[in-house]
């Protein structure tokens, strides 16, 4: 059984939002998730798109490794897990002097395909 595994880091989405994506294509085959993720308004879609592509292309890697023909399409993705990245904070000035904190969140994506 082939399996291939992409990691994506400090991708500049919170993970809260990151997941709304995620759960979308969680389960489902590699073609119907490139599909939703060509199609989804969300910012999170597009990084999303290119590290199932880069899942994709390490399991043709993989097979060709082993000497093996593979259908990529018919992959299904195995699991996609979204952790909480490093945070960036920034400060504004708001009103009475005072220093308002500005949290600028980021994530990393894991996602594993297999047969």
């Amino acid at each position: 059984m082939l399996e291939a595994r992409a990691k994506l880091s400090n991708s500049r989405v919170s993970a809260r939002k990151a997941r709304l994506v995620a759960d979308m294509i969680r389960g489902k085959r590699v073609i119907e998730a490139r599909d939703i993720l060509e199609f989804t308004l969300k910012r999170s879609a597009e990084p999303m798109l290119k590290l199932l592509d880069s899942a994709v292309a390490n399991a043709e890697w993989r097979a060709r490794e082993v000497r093996r023909r593979v259908d990529t399409d018919e992959f299904i993705i195995k699991t996609i897990m979204v952790d909480e990245g490093r945070t960036f904070y920034r400060y504004r000035p708001m009103a009475r002097g005072r220093a308002g904190r500005i949290r600028h969140r980021s994530s990393h994506v894991t996602l594993t395909i297999t047969e």
